[in-house]
């Protein structure tokens, strides 16, 4: 990745200008380090450089003798891919047995890199424009039932400052249906508890304010009674954020699936759930009890409506399964 100065400019421009988290940038990161070794070894021996690149950088310069020749070379490879180059990628993931869904958002990253090169003048049209995305396989997200995410919520033990805290956790990710990244990066002056609402810092960086639930409320104002004296008796807890871990910080998205697991496996569920479960429960709920697609979308922060979609072939499929149980003989 290193190797390559038009990448380089393409992930400072996710990072500064799409305003895309670290974690995202990295992965498009490393889907264009995998393309660029392919393109290497499908070249075999290396060429001799093409000399100086007449492209134009992120700043308005043009890179001239400051560019390495192992950086000519593969920013020459990346701008000579073609079609047909790209037709050779995806075959190469399908040998590898990758998912279609892996192989899709590879295809996507390509598409948006190719995409950044055309509006910088690097190259003259995008090689990926043609391509279509390979069909996925429908895969449904998993959903906790009313009465599992209620045995869940009642697990964490509310006389301390951690159980407190992880309880409150799992209220307001079901309450609200926001994304774990968004759970953490909550600070205390992000909750409303007047209007009953809480600001999300989204995708993006885009901001959105949800509706939450009493019961969220009041499992959060319960753990602030705890976190507050904590605080008093630690000079280095963080006042700003909301959920802390047990040092006072910003607690992870990591450190959040270890305690799910935790609360899971207490409750006797399924432990392969994850807390973006929470999530698609919140959303298959919503629009079980008569919520319009429109308003889900909104709540849960989606770009596009298709991607909420997914949650109506949910609720079908379990109208489906409830009418099939209760007539049995009619499902025959």
């Amino acid at each position: 990745m290193k190797d390559s100065a038009i990448i380089q400019d393409f992930l400072g421009y996710l990072k500064f200008e799409k305003h895309f988290s670290d974690h995202t940038a990295k992965c498009y990161g490393a889907d264009l380090e995998q393309f660029s070794d392919f393109l290497k070894a499908d070249h075999g021996a290396e060429p001799e450089p093409a000399g100086p690149a007449d492209w134009q950088s992120s700043a308005g310069g043009t890179q001239t003798a400051t560019q390495t020749q192992t950086q000519v070379h593969i920013d020459e490879l990346l701008r000579q891919a073609d079609v047909q180059t790209m037709r050779k990628f995806m075959a190469f993931l399908s040998e590898r047995n990758y998912t279609k869904s892996t192989a899709a958002r590879k295809l996507a990253t390509l598409r948006s890199f190719y995409k950044f090169l055309v509006k910088r003048n690097i190259i003259g049209s995008n090689p990926v424009s043609t391509l279509k995305t390979p069909k996925q396989d429908k895969k449904l997200p998993k959903f906790l039932e009313y009465e599992q995410v209620q045995r869940l919520l009642n697990t964490p033990p509310s006389d301390s400052w951690l159980g407190a805290r992880d309880r409150a956790i799992l209220e307001v990710l079901y309450s609200t249906g926001m994304r774990v990244s968004e759970l953490v990066g909550l600070n205390l002056e992000d909750v409303d508890f007047l209007g009953e609402v809480i600001h999300i810092r989204g995708k993006g960086k885009k901001e959105r304010i949800c509706p939450i639930g009493s019961s969220a409320l009041q499992s959060i104002q319960h753990y602030i009674e705890f976190r507050n004296r904590r605080m008093l008796n630690d000079s280095g807890f963080d006042s700003k954020v909301l959920f802390a871990n047990k040092h006072g910080k910003r607690l992870s998205t990591r450190s959040v699936r270890r305690k799910m697991d935790k609360y899971l496996r207490e409750a006797g569920l399924d432990p392969t759930i994850s807390p973006h479960t929470l999530r698609h429960s919140f959303a298959t709920h919503m629009l079980n009890n008569g919520a319009d697609l429109r308003s889900v979308q909104e709540l849960l922060g989606h770009q596009s409506l298709s991607t909420t979609q997914i949650y109506t072939h949910v609720t079908t499929s379990r109208m489906k399964e409830q009418y099939q149980n209760a007539h049995p003989r009619e499902a025959l």
